[in-house]
């Protein structure tokens, strides 16, 4: 059997983290400091244990993955400063599109390309290893117009598996290609690709390492001496993390987008919900616009983002309450947590979660720009 090149192998710098994001053209407005900056979320602002909507009139949102909370009492202002600029950059680069009257599947492309290059986030660039050390990315993009959709899993070339998803659903007949066809497939339509040393981080490679130590041990995914706040204890903590993105735009048209690069120490081969319509991903016009992040696999059995879909179409639930049912009753029984951003076409947004946090962030038609990573800024809801 064929070996492979182990050479490309360093230390990873990484945390593991989703994003997703939900848009419509807004102009700037309030809700920003002087200088652009993202506003932190006011302490408290959404009650744990409700599905009601945290914020109306929202046109994009993101997030930045699910597990386990940052703390405000450990976190350095410079981390701090650095996910709220990661978040911040993200729903700008949606907001320029929209703002130009782009359509809700570009906004959430291109909300999705930062947080992917950004390396705190488990997407693209951020990508946690697998257990033979190696990197497999997933994506999903779906435009809720006319339920139109595209895919990659398991690809370990391209810069920007979203913008792979993307070329799935624009250039072929197919929703989902996996490895090595989906890579050569987005080189051949002029993706940017790269070897598999770009997606390295110390931070990735220092939880790869813990958890195979742990494995050792027979113990949980702690390992060795790292503090609890250190950053490859972070990363391993927000393993589950994905990054996906759902918009409305000005002709009312929804989109979703999810990217991840998986769980850390996962078994080569493996593919979680972030490329599955349905389960990680799903977009419909007359529901909801939806992307999850958390425990992979209890994603998929639970068919969670069509499930919130349906439970507004068939009985005719708010988004808000649907999220709410999916995620917070329904899935911890499967035996995970995670969480969702979800937006209905009237601005409607959520964005409830099972686990002790959940980084995202969102934009409303003022241009008022909130972003929520300590636990007092979005409770879990129970």
């Amino acid at each position: 059997m064929r070996r492979r090149p182990l050479t490309w192998l360093v230390p990873v710098l990484a945390t593991a983290a989703a994003v997703t994001v939900t848009a419509v053209a807004v102009p700037q407005g309030d809700g920003r400091e002087p200088d652009g900056r993202s506003v932190p979320a006011a302490h408290g602002e959404r009650p744990a244990g409700k599905g009601k909507p945290d914020a109306r009139d929202v046109v994009l949102a993101v997030h930045g993955g699910a597990g386990t909370a940052l703390d405000r009492d450990k976190t350095t202002p410079e981390r701090e400063k650095a996910y709220r600029d990661g978040l911040g950059k993200a729903l700008r680069a949606g907001q320029k599109v929209l703002d130009k009257g782009g359509s809700s599947v570009d906004a959430v492309q291109a909300a999705v390309v930062e947080l992917e290059d950004d390396p705190l986030f488990n997407a693209g660039k951020g990508a946690v290893f697998t257990a033979d050390a190696g990197h497999e990315l997933d994506a999903s993009i779906m435009r809720g117009a006319d339920l139109k959709a595209g895919a990659v899993a398991g690809v370990k070339s391209l810069r920007n598996p979203i913008a792979g998803a993307r070329t799935v659903m624009d250039e072929s007949p197919h929703v989902l290609l996996a490895g090595e066809g989906a890579d050569d497939f987005g080189a051949r339509h002029g993706l940017k690709t790269v070897t598999q040393d770009y997606y390295w981080t110390q931070a990735r490679w220092d939880a790869l390492m813990a958890a195979k130590a742990a494995a050792r041990r027979g113990g949980g995914s702690k390992g060795g001496d790292r503090g609890a706040d250190s950053p490859a204890a972070l990363a391993d903590a927000q393993s589950k993390g994905t990054v996906g993105a759902v918009a409305v735009d000005k002709r009312r048209d929804l989109a979703a987008a999810t990217s991840t690069g998986g769980m850390t120490n996962k078994l080569p081969g493996r593919v979680g919900d972030s490329p599955l319509i349905g389960s990680g991903t799903y977009a419909k016009n007359s529901t909801v616009a939806a992307s999850a992040t958390g425990a992979g696999e209890v994603f998929i059995r639970g068919a969670a983002t069509s499930t919130i879909s349906n439970l507004v179409e068939f009985k005719g639930a708010d988004v808000a309450s649907a999220a709410y049912e999916v995620i917070v009753k329904r899935l911890p029984k499967l035996g995970g947590d995670g969480g969702v951003i979800a937006l209905a076409p009237n601005g409607e947004f959520d964005a409830p979660h099972s686990s002790p946090g959940m980084l995202h962030g969102y934009l409303t038609k003022s241009g008022k720009v909130v972003t929520k990573i300590f636990p007092d800024e979005t409770p879990p809801n129970t």
